[in-house]
């Protein structure tokens, strides 16, 4: 398949350089902070050591050795400044008379300050460049200076080495990048390409060239979902020719077809409506075909109004918790009613429910009907997908003072592991063709989620031991 070069070159150029640009400045200021924090670092570090020195120097003082003795050979210059900030003795200068006042150097304004300071800088007597460090005794300062040459100057460096691997990781880190946007580009311009030519309908079946990622996995998918609404599409104008004779009948059903796929709460609208004009338009409809379709419009309005009942209940739980009711509930009791309530449902594909919590006190504070959602919904669930002859089990643990915790399990079909963590997602389908002909909403183990979060519990799917499924929830005791 040929792709347009001008699209992808401008596509994925654009969102590269874009990309690139922005991942550049921020590296350039983390290198300039990571330089500025280690060359300071190295600096402290300098005057760390030489602070020491000045502690040696003071303990000699305070043992009596002259300072000239006590000075060390490692330091150029030493120099004693009293608290007010004339200088006392300086290891370079000559004795004079004249009174020398050191309070404005940066290093000892850092020591009246902070006990300790340093500054690199030219000394106005000799011409040379030193790095100074003064520290604040009891009586004076001691201040001393190591030449600021470019031995020195090289120790305070930052090593090249991790400015080099910086950039040899930024390197790697484009390249690899421009061949993501690369296989992104030539994707999106495949699926623009495609959506262009969905959009006249001059194309029958598009091919799967795609590569093996995660947006070439989504192009395959909006391709088959294409692919299969084509083939319906095309059933339905086969099908409604025969009743249909007006053009414009024709456009507004395939306009409504395309509208049922946008949606999963249109699905059983577009069902009953497509039965009933069928009904209307054709007048000598056989009767086992027109009560087939009656039956079949009962069977999605049924399938309706739970879908319209499920997403009520979310959005009073979503949008209005505080407007649930709450009131003191039987749990045990609730649990009964309900398998009566069920009892012909079960009854009719042998279904056998053992209620472990019979004749049990599990009282709470919360929602009557929140709470018999619960277990309706995943009774519903054993119903629709667990399979004939299957058994229920419900059974609760009793053993911690705050919640009690439950367990609701089958030995039907089950589902695989993978399915496990989504199956409390609004819509989730494990086997969609399957649980649309159950009439499952999609949003019941939803329901039984948030219901169970509202009650200050949790909940949790997985597989049985023996086959099946089970669910462990936990329901918080009366206060």
């Amino acid at each position: 398949m040929k792709v347009s070069s001008k699209k992808y070159v401008k596509f994925h150029l654009r969102l590269f350089w874009s990309v690139l640009i922005a991942f550049f400045l921020i590296c350039c200021c983390f290198l300039a902070f990571q330089y500025t924090r280690e060359k300071k670092y190295k600096k402290d570090l300098l005057n760390t050591k030489i602070t020491g020195y000045n502690d040696y120097i003071y303990l000699q003082m305070q043992r009596g050795i002259p300072v000239e003795e006590a000075v060390l050979n490692d330091l150029s210059r030493v120099s004693i400044i009293d608290l007010s900030g004339r200088l006392i003795y300086d290891s370079l200068l000559p004795e004079t008379d004249e009174d020398w006042d050191f309070s404005s150097r940066r290093e000892i304004r850092d020591a009246v300050k902070n006990g300790v300071g340093y500054d690199i800088r030219t000394s106005a007597f000799t011409g040379e460049e030193f790095f100074f460090s003064a520290k604040k005794y009891d009586r004076f300062f001691i201040r001393s200076a190591v030449p600021y040459n470019h031995d020195l100057d090289e120790a305070l460096k930052i090593d090249s080495v991790y400015f080099l691997v910086s950039i040899a990781v930024m390197i790697v880190f484009v390249a690899i990048f421009y061949n993501r946007m690369k296989h992104l580009g030539q994707n999106i311009n495949r699926l623009n390409d495609f959506t262009d030519k969905a959009e006249h309908e001059n194309i029958d079946k598009y091919p799967d060239y795609f590569s093996n990622d995660e947006v070439g996995d989504i192009a395959r998918h909006i391709i088959k979902i294409y692919n299969r609404f084509q083939e319906a599409k095309r059933a339905l104008v086969v099908e409604q020719e025969r009743v249909l004779e007006e053009k414009e009948e024709q456009a507004r059903i395939k306009r409504q077809v395309t509208q049922n796929l946008a949606h999963e709460l249109k699905t059983p609208v577009s069902s009953i409506q497509g039965y009933l004009e069928t009904i209307l338009n054709v007048k000598e409809l056989p009767e086992d075909v027109l009560i087939s379709f009656i039956e079949k419009c009962y069977k999605q309005s049924t399938r309706l109004s739970a879908l319209l009942h499920d997403i009520s209940i979310l959005n009073r739980m979503d949008e209005a918790p505080g407007m649930i009711a709450k009131e003191r509930v039987d749990l045990a009791e609730l649990i009964t009613v309900l398998l009566y309530d069920v009892s012909l449902s079960l009854s009719e594909k042998n279904i056998t429910a053992y209620n472990r919590t019979e004749g049990m006190s599990l009282v709470c504070i919360g929602s009557q009907t929140l709470l018999y959602s619960v277990f309706r919904n995943l009774v519903d669930n054993t119903l629709a997908y667990a399979g004939e002859g299957t058994n229920i089990y419900i059974e609760c643990n009793t053993e911690d003072p705050d919640y009690y915790y439950f367990s609701y399990s089958d030995n039907g079909a089950g589902v695989t592991e993978e399915h496990l963590d989504r199956l409390f997602e609004r819509f989730y389908r494990v086997d969609k063709g399957r649980s649309r002909k159950a009439g499952g909403t999609g949003l019941g183990l939803s329901v039984v989620k948030n219901a169970i979060l509202r009650h200050g519990g949790t909940i949790r799917a997985k597989q049985r031991p023996g086959g099946g499924l089970e669910f462990v929830f936990s329901i918080k005791r009366e206060p």
